[in-house]
């Protein structure tokens, strides 16, 4: 297969640039330590989730952008999901940078794990990965799934906390499976599962090669009042998965937001000047990752966009200052009217029935609970 012979040209071409360093080194130990501090010069660790996920591709254009091979180096490193991600990020050595689902985050805050959560900086709140529920032929809604198999993906995975939270408040019961994704959807193919969740950044890689014929389909997943101060309402569409979604049509679900976090490091220590580089240049160089041959989700962030109850960076807040950035503040009056023409605009596209005005205002105060930090 052309990844394997790539994978063995890798490492045959690393094999033969470490027995030059050897070679140098054993002749010249100065010049062999300048090659290594060149190659360590600005380096910068990104956790993301599996191969699959949005933010591996989300990583290698940051990579491809900023890494210039002279004062900075971004290196991905695939972990196992939101989840692991964050144990990594205040556990594991090395690791610098992560990216993270926003319901995992708060959730590891309200129940302090892993020690110290609070004290993570935020870089900047990126886009929003969708809810895929994939189902099949005989599954015509998300109630039919009750007491059937459901696979939530690996333990440690943003979709293994996000899946059994939302049909646990949706109240339906069912069994879960912890199958990696491309297993799970063979499985679904054969009939040995009746669904999988995914929650990744559309158009996901996972579902590009579903065939019509495979006869699976997306299942709309509604969007409740209590699940409204941490999920917003998205859509599937046909220009996302021509194969699976019908043309001119649509499949309501939810998103949950990605943020991207940094590693609580010593000041003033070179992880930390490294981490304060890449920010600096993320943000100065952001434009060029909104150019065409970039993952579509970056059309969606906003690099001075808050995350209310957490701290911003210092590296990204003095960017942000400096270049004018901050964000422009609304008084609440205005906030309660763009949010009640959302939830109107919500009914009628989905062809719900338009909610009271009591009801608007209890959605709304738990709205600005949240934004103030104070929902958990």
């Amino acid at each position: 297969m052309e990844w394997q012979r790539n994978s063995e040209y890798r490492r045959l071409i690393v094999g033969a640039l470490a027995g030059l360093v050897l070679a140098i080194g054993l002749s010249n130990p100065a010049r062999a330590q300048s090659i290594v501090d060149r190659a360590n010069r600005g380096l910068v660790y990104i956790a993301t989730s599996s191969v699959l996920g949005t933010d591996v591709r989300i990583a290698e254009d940051l990579a491809n952008v900023l890494d210039d091979g002279a004062t900075r180096r971004i290196v991905a490193m695939v972990g196992k999901g939101s989840l692991q991600n964050l144990m990594d990020l205040k556990v594991l050595r090395g690791i610098d940078v992560a990216i993270v689902q926003t319901d995992v985050l708060d959730y590891a805050k309200a129940q302090r794990t892993p020690p110290g959560i609070d004290s993570v900086p935020y870089i900047a709140k990126l886009y929003n990965e969708e809810f895929h529920l994939l189902a099949r032929a005989n599954v015509k809604s998300i109630t039919d799934l009750m007491g059937k198999k459901v696979n939530f993906g690996l333990q440690g995975d943003g979709t293994n906390f996000t899946g059994p939270r939302l049909f646990d408040q949706l109240k339906i019961n069912v069994t879960a499976t912890n199958f990696d994704q491309a297993t799970a959807l063979d499985k679904l193919r054969s009939g040995e599962i009746s669904a999988l969740a995914y929650v990744a950044g559309k158009p996901a890689p996972l579902f590009l090669n579903v065939r019509k014929q495979d006869d699976l389909h997306f299942v709309a997943v509604p969007l409740q009042s209590e699940m409204a101060s941490t999920y917003i309402p998205a859509k599937l569409t046909s220009d996302d998965y021509p194969s699976l979604v019908g043309a001119d049509a649509s499949v309501d679900t939810i998103a949950v937001g990605a943020v991207m976090l940094a590693a609580n490091l010593v000041p003033g220590s070179e992880r930390s000047r490294n981490v304060a580089s890449f920010v600096d240049a993320f943000f100065t160089q952001f434009p060029k990752v909104l150019e065409p041959g970039h993952h579509p989700k970056w059309n969606e962030v906003n690099l001075s966009a808050e995350l209310p109850g957490w701290r911003r960076h210092s590296a990204a807040d003095s960017w942000i200052k400096r270049n004018g950035g901050t964000p422009v503040a609304i008084n609440e009056e205005q906030m309660r009217e763009i949010f009640s023409r959302f939830l109107d605009e919500r009914a009628k596209g989905s062809g719900g029935q338009a909610l009271s005005s009591e009801q608007k205002e209890q959605l709304f105060d738990q709205f600005k609970k949240w934004q103030e930090g104070k929902l958990r």
